[in-house]
């Protein structure tokens, strides 16, 4: 095993381990304020931190053992959904948290783990190139948390962010069109993790036009 790849289980490792440690603490108070755990369990970023902090610890591991590497399919989702929680955080809901927020812990599941995510994917590309709608997979949490927080809104008399909340003004076009946006943040993000990876896995460029298409074809290296 080369050092270098006891490097990358270890901070792969190292980096699983800090978000369980920050999604810890936010879960105990949330127990503690009354949130309840239903409520913890119904925000996008404690999910997708979940997912990613499990698909690191597991590839971190499985590099440091020497087993099997995780699927790439599990990596370019966890990317996916940390790359939208950081950017969604960052541009729509930065500033508006509570008081009481711990500072370190939500840095940790708003910042580090995006960066992360897209660092080890881009450090560690896909073994072989994933065809477009390959991604689309990806794309059925997000859409089935969608689903499952406007269902349960009217029920909890309580929605995780604003955006899905259809009793800010504008109602369920308000919701709509965040919704509508927020979809295709995702598709473009999952179109360029994809693109991404397959360009730094195959020997030269990727044509935009064979990315739009799916239809990834390797280039023979050889004259």
């Amino acid at each position: 095993m080369s050092a270098m790849t006891r490097g990358l289980g270890a901070a792969r490792v190292a980096i699983a381990l800090l978000a369980v440690s920050a999604l810890a603490v936010t879960f105990d108070q949330a127990l503690h304020i009354g949130e309840g755990a239903a409520n913890w369990f119904s925000y996008f970023t404690n999910l997708s931190n979940l997912f990613g902090a499990a698909v690191l610890l597991v590839g971190g591991l499985a590099l440091l053992t020497g087993r099997d590497p995780i699927g790439d399919a599990w990596r370019g989702a966890a990317a996916l959904y940390l790359a939208v929680t950081g950017i969604v955080y960052w541009t729509l809901l930065a500033g508006q948290e509570r008081g009481d927020v711990i500072v370190w812990a939500n840095v940790v599941v708003h910042a580090v783990m995006p960066v992360a995510a897209l660092a080890d994917w881009l450090a560690g590309p896909p073994a072989r190139p994933i065809r477009w709608v390959g991604g689309l997979p990806w794309l059925a949490f997000p859409l089935a948390y969608l689903a499952y927080s406007l269902l349960r809104g009217p029920f909890a008399h309580w929605y995780p962010y604003d955006f899905l909340d259809p009793r800010q003004p504008g109602g369920y076009l308000h919701v709509t069109t965040w919704a509508l946006a927020v979809t295709a943040a995702f598709v473009f993000l999952m179109s360029l993790i994809v693109g991404l990876g397959n360009r730094l896995t195959g020997p030269g460029p990727m044509p935009v036009e064979e990315l739009v298409s799916g239809t990834l074809t390797p280039i023979d290296p050889r004259p």
